[in-house]
């Protein structure tokens, strides 16, 4: 669940049978929380646990992210944890620059379903998931991926080397950028006046009717779509996307959604990760520390840079969704290792006693490098630099992997080439060749 300035879905929503005792709370715009400090201006996104709205703060007079979480037991003690972990990420962060979200304020709302615990963030734009399908997921330009590489790093630093934090979930979705795509979801920049009171009309079936009238018109819109492919099947034609112009976007970013962060040292489930992201060692159980974030960092990386996930596992005939997945990382990066392969509690619902699959057994090498060669047309000196800078993250040796500290800096992230390295070396082997012509070596009588 992310605080993004749209909705955490764009095919569905989290529905009405979930507005009851223990579930959400029901939110109309103006509605005020703590004291009314806090006016509901429009709800943001939901998840699992909560929904999240745009709020106008009136002490500070800034836009917020309000989420509100289930009332149920469950979802409280897990809120409860979500908070420790943002206050200590707050604490250690006075200046804001750590590229982390930001707790501003927490409290408890009581309402019909039960009593809430609310969370109060920073207001952030659209996610990375946002960012690659607003590109047509055609791959961002390296430049704009290398600077939202670094944003997220500083950030991941921050987390493990600092605060002895794992995220546990970094994916696309649970990355924002500092501003909205389109200013105009932006209350800032367009100018929006906050809503201070609850507009008249807007009764208690206000939240039933948003979700009816959401439901109405995606029905339309797959209506006309299915008219315009009507069309076009009868030789009508596509006109041809447009590419989209993204270099005006600013693309610094901060990490969020801590709903599933640990410390390092108190670590509270053994699976975790989305399942696109999740490094080999929790799916064999052979224990997990920093270095899961990293592996799904460079998941994400790839998936900027090309608008295709990179792993995309799927069950099989007599193999398993797991099994698939663990193929899908020994085809790009070569077989694991038999020690790590062997290493954890479930290696034997997956490798023999020699390290190799079960019951896939044929694969087929494709190295990074290539792949984004052949696939994405990516240029020999793209490719090479940019598969020696994930290449190392995803070392089937956890321990291996280099930090997010080692990472920052790399020559790729720095934007150094390897054909500024030569000219740079070359330059010193001149140095060093000029410095020795111009020596004169008197010998002794």
């Amino acid at each position: 669940m992310s605080c993004s300035s749209s909705s955490g879905s764009e095919e569905d929503d989290e529905g009405i049978d979930s507005y009851r005792k223990g579930g959400y709370h029901a939110v109309r715009i103006g509605d005020q929380f703590a004291g009314g400090r806090y006016v509901a201006q429009r709800k943001l996104g939901w998840g699992q646990f909560s929904t999240v709205w745009l709020a106008y703060d009136t002490t500070s007079s800034m836009y917020v992210a309000l989420k509100i979480q289930k009332s149920a037991a469950q979802f409280a003690q897990a809120a409860l944890h979500e908070i420790q972990v943002l206050t200590a990420i707050a604490e250690g962060d006075s200046s804001n620059s750590k590229c982390v979200v930001r707790l501003i304020d927490h409290f408890k709302h009581a309402g019909p379903n039960g009593q809430h615990l609310c969370m109060v963030l920073e207001f952030l734009g659209d996610s990375l998931l946002r960012l690659i399908k607003y590109n047509r997921y055609k791959g961002l330009k390296l430049n704009k991926v290398r600077e939202i590489c670094k944003c997220i790093l500083m950030g991941m630093d921050y987390l493990h080397r600092e605060l002895g934090i794992i995220h546990t979930d970094l994916k696309p979705e649970n990355i924002l950028l500092f501003n909205t795509i389109d200013p105009a979801k932006d209350p800032v920049r367009s100018k929006v006046t906050p809503i201070l009171e609850r507009p008249e009309g807007n009764m208690n079936g206000g939240v039933t009717m948003s979700i009816i009238e959401k439901k109405l018109k995606r029905r339309a819109k797959r209506a006309v779509a299915k008219i315009s492919l009507r069309r076009e099947s009868m030789g009508g034609g596509a006109a041809p996307k447009s590419e989209r112009d993204i270099d005006g976007i600013d693309v610094r970013c901060k990490v969020v959604d801590f709903g599933n962060a640990c410390w390092a040292d108190k670590q509270l489930a053994e699976e975790i990760q989305t399942r696109q992201y999740r490094a080999p060692e929790v799916i064999i159980r052979s224990g997990y520390s920093y270095s899961v974030d990293m592996w799904s960092f460079a998941c994400t990386a790839f998936e900027l840079a090309t608008g295709d996930m990179l792993f995309a596992p799927k069950m099989g005939q007599g193999f398993s969704e797991d099994e698939d997945h663990l193929a899908l990382m020994m085809e790009l990066l070569g077989k694991m290792p038999r020690k790590v392969a062997i290493g954890g509690a479930r290696s034997k619902d997956f490798f023999d006693r020699h390290g190799d699959l079960k019951r896939i057994r044929r694969l087929k090498f494709w190295p990074l490098d290539k792949i984004l060669i052949d696939r994405y047309k990516f240029s020999e000196t793209d490719a090479r630099e940019f598969a020696d800078f994930l290449c190392p993250i995803f070392d089937f040796a956890p321990e291996k992997r280099p930090t997010a500290q080692q990472c920052l800096q790399h020559p790729w992230l720095n934007g150094i080439t390897s054909t500024q390295g030569e000219v740079k070396n070359n330059s010193n082997v001149e140095k060093v060749n000029v410095g020795m012509s111009n020596l004169q070596i008197k010998v002794g009588k």
